[in-house]
């Protein structure tokens, strides 16, 4: 699934992520495979695992950044 990182608390290492369904879904900083300093306003993809986020991806830097990103 795809998304946009809304919020990220680095102090606590939690975020949200608003997602193409609509929906928002919590995750934790560990998830994030390949992080970057700025978290907040980043497309991601990831799978759901419940009712939350895991195996996150941000897709800055890659090719979807070419096609001006997914538009979420």
């Amino acid at each position: 699934m795809y998304g946009e990182i809304k919020k990220f608390r680095r102090d606590l290492g939690v975020g949200v992520i608003h997602a193409e369904d609509g929906r928002s879904y919590r995750f934790q900083g560990e998830e994030i495979r390949n992080q970057v300093d700025d978290l907040e306003g980043i497309e991601v993809h990831f799978e759901l695992g419940g009712r939350k986020a895991r195996d996150i991806i941000v897709l800055a830097g890659s090719p979807w950044a070419a096609f001006g990103g997914i538009g979420i």
